[in-house]
């Protein structure tokens, strides 16, 4: 996931964020920069949700607002790591 790419959207992720999960207060988001494994720490931590649970909709989430073909451009860069 292209991080600058994140950081212009992170405005419109935070919110979609906190529509999902509404204990989530603006300060703790703002700490996590923008990285989703920060947000998903904050998710299992405020609501003890496993991984699985919440997974796919913070994926969702973040998949919303990146474009397409930079997605598939990071899978390859993954794939050679």
């Amino acid at each position: 996931m292209n991080t600058d790419e994140v950081k212009g959207k992170w405005f419109e992720i935070k919110g979609e964020i906190q529509k999902k999960w509404g204990s989530l207060n603006n300060d703790e988001l703002e700490k996590t920069k923008g990285d989703m494994k920060s947000v998903a720490g904050l998710i299992q931590q405020q609501y003890g949700e496993k991984k699985e649970d919440y997974e796919d909709s913070l994926s969702k989430i973040y998949d919303k607002f990146i474009n397409k073909k930079d997605k598939v451009v990071d899978k390859v860069k993954q794939s050679f790591k």
